[in-house]
């Protein structure tokens, strides 16, 4: 390669594809010599990078076999890997402490000490809870090793200045800081942060030492960790030492260049502080020299550059915007030029115009697009709506462990056995894809489907294994579902119960059972669940637990699923390998020195980009301050540096959603500035264009035309039509004929929900099922302790209903409201009436001119009265009737029991004339009881015999169809298969 000058410090100006510049410049300068290439070191800030980097040499190469250079990461920013760059000539030091590790040590230390600021009364920290808060802590640590500050540093602290809840805090951080070494030199282990800067400086004195002949260049840092600009300085160094900075802007005024380094959250900050720690000034840097080699950016491309350094110049230089038309008339013209902002309404809207956007680059053929975001939910949303189109896409950042399909497995199965295989936990669990037992997963299913139609509808039966041995079948699906579960569950429920188990005992327990109901019978749990990235980024949490809780002493296993769940939460997925080769989703530190054709940055909200800085749990900004740790602006001056150069991108579009969950969002502050100068210049709006996109996008699952939807009126054959009805299945066919046909002709009947709370109708079989019991065993007069004997029987009848405090608490003093009511009118209605019948069954056939139609009933109460004739009685514990549907005919069920009394249908009961129909309504409320007579007796049996017989003619007629709510004004309060007619696409033309 060429010789060097002196403080070969270089930048790739935003515009520039980084990697292809850099890619392009090391292969022009070994092109002499096709061996110098491969003796070359570049260090790049993150592994995404560094495959960038071989990306971009291997379209320099056109594909073509060659010698790369040795390309390592720096581990830069907010990387996880402690130990990306891996060079020679190093020492051997302590190995880092896992992370795990560490998190545990460290909670374990909290809860020893108690939670700073509580009392003791507080009771003990639970530990899935120390494990959040010693995450901060960790990362406190960790700021403190980066930035090469000695714990010794807290005596510095003046106490006295403080509040009283931060000197609690900083006398807690000053016993933790005391310990935590003494805890790692028994494990023999460093922290992850000190093990990096030990490595970085033993890498920098073995250069200075022994500087290397071969050429060394660190391509793509900003310098924001002290131990990279150590080693920056010794590359600078070294005669084949070179550094590459990303996008700094050599072309600014000293005035704005001066106020960037005392603005933290300036896009340049870091790397104006970068050159001063390497005590060099701006002019030292120089344009990488090979930028010829690659496509230089458009005129409307450096514009827009320009323009976003001027919206992003410091606060206290603002002043110049009002001059831009005169220092800068450059960014004018064509600024606008591949440049769009789309503020959506809402974050689906926003989903639907980035996929519409990533979608549309598909159509140019080699074209390259990505997102970037720092908002999950938003990319979640894109990933989901590019499956409209087949497109499967990964975001960069991962996936949630805990969602992932062995990650919301294991959650799953530990949730059931903490609530003792509680309907709706169980049924999650075994419902879910990896669940097998034993069996084809296809048949397990079809088990589950069975065992939950038999005991978990309704009412939650009897919990635990205990409660499914009880009501298990032999050869039965409840039976074999309990062959897999009882030996795992019960082992593992004991572990759980047991003071003395360890941490590892609950692992081991956890993966035997999801392994038992994983395997199928063709695989093993174990080859089923740690399969593919997923699984296997699961077996690692699992080993990493069991390599904790050997190490460490003291792990109850009765947190256990707490800390399971809280350790999941934490961990995500990353994919191996990009799934599409032309779209990605991004997150800002993953698109750094990424180049692609189309960059939509979106969730440009304040608290996504940037970032909410939020609060330290463990310092306060003056104790940070005062203790030398960087102020947490500089996260927002990372963010802006990201957001600048993606906005390099050759076509840009911005996007944001108004409201976010519901409310109003506030656009990013670097938006609010691009409208600023956007105004200042009198430029053209991005916005434009915005209107177009967002109805597109609310377009996509719109109809181009809309047509009515009819009521369905299926119109089934003669021989499948019921020949028998119940007489409340009378009025169901007047009012919703739909109904009928889903219930006696398909034969759907409405599950009970899960773990189900007793309802209105399970009160109203109560009372009726005791006052039928009262009146059987007293049918003609009332004992002198008849309400006593009343209550028992109801208490009795109470104690049958699962536990619920409710049932106790509200239905019961009704229900002795109701009893004081009923003996009340009993007493006074006796004296009148020579026999009562309770409960009692009827029924009589229609001629209808084809078929005989059996007419069926069971009547509440039956009275013969001492004057003569006879009188129904209905109990209504709920809606009772109007006298005025009754006339008309839409509640015919007392006038059509009637009718059946008096055809002699009522084996029981003589036929007699019917002198009374009455409603009885039984509210427990005030009053108690109410009771409803009907008027016109007579006349009422006689239109709802007219009625029946036109009804039932009519719907022996093939040709008519059982419609849905076919008149608006007399539909049913409730139904139970709306949802099958469809009720809400066609019920509101009506």
């Amino acid at each position: 390669m060429q010789a060097r000058a002196p403080h070969r410090l270089f930048t790739i100006p935003s515009g520039y594809a980084f990697v292809d510049a850099l890619a392009a410049g090391l292969w022009a300068e070994a092109e002499a010599d096709p061996l110098a290439l491969s003796r070359a070191t570049v260090l790049v800030p993150t592994r995404r990078a560094a495959r960038a980097l071989r990306e971009a040499f291997l379209r320099l190469g056109d594909g073509q076999p060659m010698l790369l250079p040795t390309i390592r990461a720096l581990g830069d920013g907010d990387d996880d890997d402690p130990s990306l760059l891996t060079l020679t000539g190093q020492a051997a030091l302590p190995p880092p402490i896992g992370p795990l590790q560490r998190q545990f040590r460290l909670a374990q230390l909290i809860v020893k000490m108690g939670r700073p600021g509580h009392a003791e009364t507080d009771g003990p920290m639970a530990f899935d809870q120390a494990l959040r808060l010693a995450e901060a802590l960790a990362d406190l640590l960790d700021q403190f090793h980066t930035e090469g500050l000695s714990f010794d540093g807290f005596v510095d602290l003046v106490p006295d200045e403080l509040a009283d809840h931060w000197q609690i805090t900083l006398q807690f951080l000053q016993i933790v800081t005391h310990h935590w070494p003494e805890i790692l030199a028994e494990t023999g282990a460093i922290d992850a942060a000190a093990w990096r800067n030990a490595m970085m400086t033993q890498q920098a004195e073995a250069w200075r030492q022994q500087p290397p002949r071969e050429p060394v260049i660190i391509a793509g840092s900003t310098g924001s960790v002290p131990a990279t600009v150590r080693l920056m300085a010794a590359v600078l160094a070294l005669p084949a030492g070179a550094v590459v900075l990303p996008g700094l802007d050599v072309t600014m005024d000293d005035q704005v260049w001066t106020a960037i380094s005392a603005d933290p959250s300036h896009p340049f900050h870091g790397m104006s502080r970068l050159l001063e720690q390497l005590k060099l000034s701006r002019e030292a840097v120089q344009p990488w020299p090979h930028l010829g080699l690659v496509t230089p950016p458009l005129v409307s491309r450096r514009a827009r550059i320009e323009l976003l350094t001027e919206a992003l110049r410091p606060a206290v230089v603002t002043e110049g915007w009002r001059r831009l038309a005169e220092t800068k008339p450059q960014i004018a013209g064509p600024v606008m030029d591949h440049l769009m902002r789309i503020d959506c309404p809402d974050e689906r809207n926003e989903a639907l115009v980035v996929a519409l956007h990533l979608r549309e680059a598909l159509e140019t053929p080699g074209r390259r697009a990505a997102l970037i975001t720092a908002d999950r939910k938003l990319a979640r949303r894109v990933k989901s709506e590019l499956r409209r189109w087949d497109i499967d896409i990964d975001d960069s950042a991962g996936e949630p462990l805990a969602a992932s399909v062995p990650g919301s497995f294991l959650r799953l199965v530990a949730e059931m056995v903490t609530t003792d295989l509680a309907p709706v936990d169980l049924l999650a669990a075994l419902k879910h894809p990896l669940a097998a037992g034993g069996h084809t997963p296809a048949r397990f299913r079809q088990l589950v489907r069975q065992m939950e139609r038999q005991i978990l509808r309704g009412p939650r039966p009897a919990t635990g294994i205990a409660g499914l041995s009880r009501v298990a079948d032999e050869d039965g699906p409840v039976a074999a579902i309990n062959a897999v579960l009882a030996a795992p569950v019960l082992a593992f429920q004991a572990v759980l119960a047991d003071p003395s188990a360890r941490l590892s005992d609950a692992v081991n327990a956890h993966v035997a059972l999801a392994e038992a109901l994983a395997a199928s019978d063709q695989e093993t749990g174990a080859a089923r669940l740690w399969r593919a990235d997923a699984g296997e980024a699961s077996a690692r949490l699992i080993a990493e637990m069991l390599d904790v809780s050997a190490t460490l002493s003291a792990l109850p296993a009765t947190q256990y699923v707490e800390i399971f769940s809280q350790l999941m939460a934490m961990r995500a997925v990353r994919p191996r390998f990009d799934r599409h080769p032309r779209l990605a989703i991004l997150g800002p530190l993953e698109a750094r020195l990424q180049s692609y054709d189309l960059m939509v940055i979106g969730g440009l909200n304040e608290g996504s980009m940037p970032p909410d800085i939020g609060g330290d749990p463990w310092m306060s900004r003056p104790m940070r301050r005062a203790f030398g740790l960087p102020p947490p602006e500089r996260r927002i001056g990372l963010s802006a540096h990201d957001f600048i150069n993606a906005a390099a991108a050759p076509e840009v579009v911005l996007t944001r959603a108004q409201r976010v969950e519901g409310a109003p969002s506030e656009p990013s502050r670097w938006l609010l500035r691009l409208d600023a100068v956007i105004t200042a210049l009198q430029l053209p709006s991005p916005q434009q264009a915005s209107a177009v996109w967002i109805a597109w996008a609310q377009g996509l699952d719109h109809p181009q035309t809309e047509q009515r939807v009819a009521p369905p009126a299926p119109t089934p054959p003669l021989a499948a039509r019921p020949s028998r009805y119940s007489v409340t299945e009378i009025e169901t066919l007047l009012r919703d004929p739909y109904a009928i046909y889903a219930r006696r002709i398909l034969n759907l009947k409405r599950l009970e929900p899960l773990d189900a709370d007793p309802g209105a109708a399970d009160r109203g079989t109560i009372i009726h099922h005791v006052l039928d019991q009262f009146v059987s065993k007293y049918p003609h007069e009332i004992p002198l302790d008849g309400y006593q004997q009343l209550l028992e029987m109801g208490r009795l009848a109470f104690a049958n209903l699962p536990d619920n405090p409710g049932v106790w608490a509200f239905w019961w003093p009704r229900f002795m409201r109701i009893a004081a009511w009923f003996i009340g009118v009993e007493k006074n209605r006796r004296q009148a009436l020579e026999r009562i019948w309770s409960e009692v069954g009827g029924s009589m056939h229609i001629e209808t001119g084809g078929r005989r139609i059996e007419l069926r009933t069971k009547i509440d109460r039956i009275e013969r009265r001492l004057d003569g004739g006879l009188a129904i009685i209905d109990y209504k514990t709920g809606h009772v009737p109007s006298s005025a549907d009754v006339a008309r005919g839409w509640s015919p069920q007392l006038p059509l029991e009637a009718l059946i009394l008096m055809a002699g249908g009522v084996a029981e009961v003589p036929a007699d004339e019917i002198v009374g129909l009455e409603y009885w309504r039984l509210s427990g409320l005030s009053p108690a009881g109410e009771v409803r007579p009907l008027k016109d007796v007579t006349a009422l049996i006689f239109d709802a015999t007219e009625g029946l017989q036109a009804l039932l003619t009519t719907f022996e007629q093939p040709e008519t169809p059982f419609m849905a709510l076919p008149n608006p004004a007399a539909e049913p309060r409730f139904g139970d298969y709306r949802h099958l007619a469809r009720v809400k696409e066609w019920g509101s033309e009506r």
